[in-house]
């Protein structure tokens, strides 16, 4: 009588499925922290982007960015984690930051995001 393989077995069911889940379950904690991110280097390209900004005032700068952020739910990112320093052709913006996600238990994920972007785009600021 020879026995032919018939498939998995409903353990082995189990276990790909408790490890699957693990994985979703990372994927689920840290998404939101890498959309996050890409919203601050979305925000600073739209910033680059605005006639006039080499020239604005850094308050002007910070506010700009800050509405742009607040209107992807952006929380993570506070006024003193954004840095501006002045250059030769307008200004220079540095988000550097850090987000701490409780996993399991005592376990935390943290990340440390950092992001620059030269503001350089002249032009008239009232348009």
């Amino acid at each position: 009588m020879k026995r032919t393989q018939s498939g998995i077995t409903f353990i082995g069911f189990l276990v790909v499925l408790a490890v699957a889940g693990f994985f979703a379950y990372i994927g689920m904690k840290l998404f939101p922290m890498y959309q996050e991110y890409y919203s601050v280097k979305s925000a600073l390209k739209g910033l680059a982007n605005e006639p006039g900004i080499a020239t604005a005032d850094p308050a002007k700068i910070q506010d700009l960015f800050f509405r742009r952020l607040y209107i992807n739910y952006s929380d993570n990112v506070k006024p003193e984690n954004v840095k501006l320093t002045r250059g030769e052709r307008g200004w220079k913006m540095e988000v550097n930051y850090e987000v701490r996600k409780s996993m399991i238990y005592n376990l935390d994920v943290v990340g440390k995001f950092d992001a620059v972007q030269e503001l350089t785009r002249a032009g008239d600021a009232d348009s």
